[in-house]
């Protein structure tokens, strides 16, 4: 813990690790997909395959960051070589063509990169005087570097792979491509094909298909442009590398031989908090995958119909509305410490489900709704995107505190890497898969998709969570816990 006088220097630097911390993943991770399936030409299984590696190093993490940082190593010493040499790997990404190659490179990246995420957290923990007033304000700058990170590229990408000539010729293609599908009957379909006239259907058959050349020009030089989201990501990893070695000293507890993994391990098979919430957060993630998956693609189809206000604001595609989901992060984020004071963490947690469930909700049923209230789907949509910041405040958030303080203090690093290898590890995996399986299910080749019937999945699954949390979670406050050497016991939290 740090003392009252060094808080302010210390939440400062606590920040900028945040900050870092998450722009280098938010520079590259949403661009992913289309990167590799527009330039590298990758097939979509290879894709998942990179994403199903990007889930073994935080399965790894627990067993080897958590072990050196709580056992042999100052923790901001193992950060700082751990970035340095995570930017030196995600700068080869841009130029390896190689579905080996990317895929080894992912790999070796992943072990990296992973273990640093619940590292940081138990760093910010170790050094925070009160973790509900404080933590909140310190984690909320990772979403800002999410943001900052986003946007950064997309800027990048407007202006330096976005050549003119090719942007004059998509619009004035597209605009003959209207003109000429404007001069055909409105009800073309439903009308004898020999009342239209061969002619224009020709002249309006090529402009359209002149257009879609056109506009895939421009896509490609774009999406190749996605290269330099890597390059970002790397010197970015490289300064937080470096700005590591002047974090809070972290030392490991020394006088502790055993294995710190199996000793946490330990801990949360003998405390039933943690055994229910590692249970939960388990189908949590798996509920978060099928909007981290499909979630993009669904805004897409609908974005393209939005109003130009929206559109020139958050771009196309459906990758700008999704900052939507950080922006109210960051609302959320600023008002826990408002809240965690007063409210249980069993509220907090059920508070996060609620927004799981009606986020899910609102993308199953987005449609009826709309036509009921008289609003566009798009902005039904939009809604369910800005509770994401309530679905990670409330659940993800609070979690990373529950097992802070329900956690004997020489074995946090690997408490939080076990969470970790449980979200972003199994979680992941187990979530893709299942996502991937029901939207076959949803849409069967050959046929659109129903998203009605894929986000119910999830929507039905938040619901069951909730009501085990309610029944299973215990209620009332945690026993205090073990403090690290030096340090004064602290005072049992609310559970």
């Amino acid at each position: 813990m740090t003392n009252s006088t060094t808080a302010p220097l210390v939440k400062t630097k606590l920040s900028i690790m945040m900050f870092l911390q998450y722009a280098i993943w938010g520079a590259w991770l949403p661009l992913l997909w289309p990167f590799l399936a527009g330039h590298r030409q990758f097939e979509p299984g290879q894709i998942g395959d990179m994403f199903a590696v990007g889930a073994l190093g935080a399965l790894l993490a627990p067993f080897i960051a958590g072990q050196i940082a709580d056992r042999y190593f100052p923790t901001e010493k193992f950060l700082g070589i751990s970035h340095i040499l995570g930017g030196i790997l995600i700068w080869q990404l841009a130029i390896l063509e190689s579905y080996g190659a990317f895929l080894a490179f992912s790999f070796f990246y992943s072990v990296i990169y992973s273990p640093t995420l619940p590292l940081t957290n138990s760093l910010a923990f170790h050094h925070l005087p009160d973790r509900d007033r404080d933590f909140g304000k310190v984690r909320v700058w990772g979403t800002v570097g999410w943001i900052f990170a986003g946007l950064t590229i997309g800027q990048w990408l407007a202006h330096q792979h976005t050549p003119p000539n090719l942007v004059k010729e998509a619009e004035r293609t597209a605009l003959v491509a209207k003109e000429a599908a404007s001069k055909l009957p409105a009800q073309q379909a439903s009308i004898n094909t020999a009342t239209v006239d061969p002619a224009l259907k020709k002249a309006a058959e090529e402009a359209e298909v002149e257009a879609k050349k056109a506009a895939e020009a421009l896509r490609k030089v774009q999406v190749a442009g996605m290269a330099d989201a890597f390059r970002l990501s790397g010197i970015m990893g490289i300064i937080m590398g470096l700005f590591c070695f002047v974090l809070p000293h972290t030392p490991p507890s020394k006088e502790q031989k055993s294995y710190a993994a199996g000793a946490a391990f330990k801990e949360i098979l003998h405390n039933p908090r943690l055994i229910a919430l590692f249970s939960f957060s388990l189908v949590v993630s798996c509920i978060h995958q099928f909007y981290f998956v499909h979630a993009s693609s669904y805004l897409g189809t609908q974005q393209s119909k939005a109003a130009d206000t929206i559109n020139s604001i958050f771009g196309v595609g459906g990758g700008g509305l999704m900052t939507i989901g950080q922006m109210s992060e960051i609302l959320v984020l600023a008002g826990i410490p408002m809240v965690a004071k007063t409210l249980s963490r069993k509220s907090l947690l059920a508070t996060g489900l609620v927004a799981y469930a009606l986020r899910m909700f609102l993308f199953a049923y987005a449609a009826p709704i709309s036509t009921a209230i008289g609003v566009p789907m798009v902005t039904i949509l939009m809604a369910g995107v800005a509770l994401h910041g309530f679905c990670f405040g409330c659940f993800i958030f609070v979690a990373f505190m529950i097992v802070d303080e329900e956690t004997t203090g020489d074995v946090r690093a690997s408490a939080q890497s076990l969470y970790n290898f449980v979200i972003v590890g199994v979680g992941m995996i187990v979530g893709s898969k299942i996502a991937a399986s029901v939207a076959a299910w949803a849409g069967p080749s050959g046929s659109p998709m129903d998203y009605s019937k894929l986000f119910s999945v999830p929507m039905y699954a938040a619901i069951a969570t909730l009501a085990a949390l309610l029944v299973f979670y215990p209620s009332g406050k945690g026993a205090p816990v073990a403090a690290p050497a030096g340090v004064s016991p602290e005072p049992a939290e609310k559970a």
